[in-house]
């Protein structure tokens, strides 16, 4: 912290010799000046500058009108101040960002922009950014993420009353009905009066529904029989809440099963058959879960990663031929929670572990051991002992609701912390020397 405290008072002074500096030339433009002093860190004019062009080629990409220069100065000034407290912060507790966990992230950020790597870093090129910038302003906020987690979660407590109350609202039902991914299939009738015809329709929705039950594809079977506007789209409607499905099937969608075609339903525009696609939400949602176990080996002190790589495909070797995964496990595990149990994780739903994790759990033939897989907290090898699907609804509703009352509480103390920590900063705000032209004698 003296470091930075010493550099502060450095840039500050070289910072006010620039400007007063004058020559036979006349007087030198300054190139940059500190503008605010916070703590043992200093804000320099050509962040805020950077910061508000960065901004404002995002702005404007997204066809949003620019505020005043006076309010958008203010604003990112007092970002800046915000984020070198909480960088600071993050320093003294020791938070540190890896290069590893920095580059997953970017691939991230671009996967969910559906772009590639090269095309993202383009995008930010295009933002008047450089993609060093970028990376280093995704490690700030990484870091400024972590720190605001450490220091406001443990402040917010969920009771299970709180839960309770807020499914049996109308909001908390709302956000937790079930969703149904809905298909339709349609045999018009050209002539409702005619019997001929109308019998005829009623024969052909009958042998489609005996199809689907006999395994034909729903999709297929509507792109080449139904009459309906969405034939050509497989015959789906798309996701719609329970109080949001077509009229006809408003009656029925509760005892419909996933993948089952409901009897034939008759309107005075023909016949309908309705089959839901797939499901999610509600008081029932089947998940499949893997009783799965591991062996984890982590750098540390005396061994590097490349080691517990090389030492954890020796493991996995001997279990290969033969030796007992439990008592390898116990044995040699890094995790201790798991390995107490011969690296037992016990039933585990996809979403809980890492993703790297998850990927290789839910692809894994059961028995087989996996190969060798690197997450942030090491390399592991897993094995899928079981599978099964389980209702987990009400589990899961319980989840969504304290995941909802959480995040408003987090912001509410979040609020409360940021504006706490800004009046305890030491914040010394300099008079900013308005830039002057170079002239000559």
């Amino acid at each position: 912290m003296f470091v930075r405290s010493a550099l502060a008072r450095l840039l500050t002074i070289v910072t006010l010799v620039v400007l007063s500096t004058s020559t036979v030339y006349g007087k030198v433009k300054p190139l940059d000046q500190v503008l605010v002093i916070v703590d043992d860190d200093i804000v320099m004019e050509s962040e805020l500058h950077a910061r508000i062009r960065s901004i404002s080629a995002r702005l404007a990409a997204q066809g949003t009108g620019l505020p005043s220069q006076g309010v958008m100065e203010k604003r990112v000034l007092d970002q800046l101040i915000l984020e070198s407290i909480q960088l600071q912060m993050a320093d003294r507790t020791g938070l540190r960002i890896s290069d590893n966990q920095l580059n997953e992230t970017m691939q991230n950020i671009a996967k969910r922009n559906g772009l590639t790597l090269d095309q993202f870093q383009d995008q930010i090129k295009s933002e008047g950014v450089t993609y060093s910038e970028a990376r280093d302003q995704i490690r700030r906020e990484l870091l400024i993420s972590r720190i605001q987690q450490r220091q406001v979660d443990r402040k917010v407590r969920v009771t299970d009353k709180e839960i309770e109350t807020f499914l049996a609202s109308s909001e908390g039902k709302k956000r937790t009905a079930s969703e149904y991914y809905l298909g339709h299939i349609l045999i018009s009738i050209s002539e409702p009066a005619n019997p001929i015809i109308v019998d005829a329709a009623r024969a052909r929705a009958e042998s489609i529904v005996a199809e689907l039950n006999g395994g034909a594809d729903f999709k297929q079977t509507a792109v080449a029989k139904s009459d309906g506007r969405n034939a050509l789209q497989g015959g789906v409607i798309g996701w719609r809440k329970e109080n949001e499905v077509p009229s006809i099937a408003a009656d029925i969608i509760q005892t419909l099963k996933v993948g089952v075609p409901s009897e034939v339903l008759r309107t005075t525009g023909g016949f309908h058959i309705m089959q839901v696609l797939d499901r999610r939400g509600g008081k029932e949602q089947l998940v499949k879960q893997y009783n799965t176990r591991h062996i984890l080996m982590k750098a540390t002190e005396v061994r590097t990663l490349d080691e517990s790589k090389k030492a954890i495909i020796q493991l996995r070797e001997r279990i290969v031929l033969g030796d007992d995964f439990a008592a390898i496990a116990k044995a040699n595990s890094d995790d201790p929670i798991s390995a107490a149990s011969g690296g037992g994780l016990g039933w585990v739903s996809v979403g809980e572990m890492v993703p790297a994790f998850d990927d290789v759990m839910k692809n894994s033939p059961v028995g087989a051991i996996s190969q060798p897989l690197l997450t942030d907290f090491g390399w592991h090898i897993l094995q899928v002992e079981e599978t099964r699907m389980e209702d987990l609804g009400s589990q899961i509703q319980a989840n969504q609701a304290r995941q909802v009352i959480h995040r408003r509480k987090y912001e509410e103390e979040l609020s409360l912390w940021l504006h706490e920590i800004r009046g305890e900063a030491y914040v010394e705000i300099k008079d900013r020397t308005p830039p002057e032209e170079s002239t000559e004698d």
